[in-house]
């Protein structure tokens, strides 16, 4: 017998259309996968409504510590990108690659 199985993240988001916003949500269970995908949300502006791990909604801290670690991946890969460096490079001058 299969027993389903709770993923260990679950993020729910919105995306806005004109007249009306459609809810929807990414199953996970990386850790590195959540919070890459909290980094395409970000750069596409979507709003991210919760995030949960193991059915369980995040408090505020390790929410913001999600949320801040996705916006820090984020702002290293535009810095290379501009730039035009490696990620050594990013992580000596501004620190934000892991």
């Amino acid at each position: 017998m299969t027993r389903s199985m709770i993923a260990k993240y679950k993020i729910e988001y919105s995306v806005q259309f004109r007249r009306h916003a459609h809810t929807s949500h990414h199953l996970t269970d990386d850790p590195v996968g959540a919070t890459e995908f909290l980094m395409e949300l970000l750069e596409r502006g979507f709003r991210v409504i919760g995030i949960q791990h193991e059915g369980t909604p995040l408090s505020e801290v390790e929410f913001n510590r999600m949320l801040r670690s996705a916006a820090q991946m984020l702002a290293a890969r535009h810095l290379c990108q501009s730039l035009g460096i490696s990620t050594e490079e990013e992580r000596f001058r501004f620190g934000f690659s892991g």
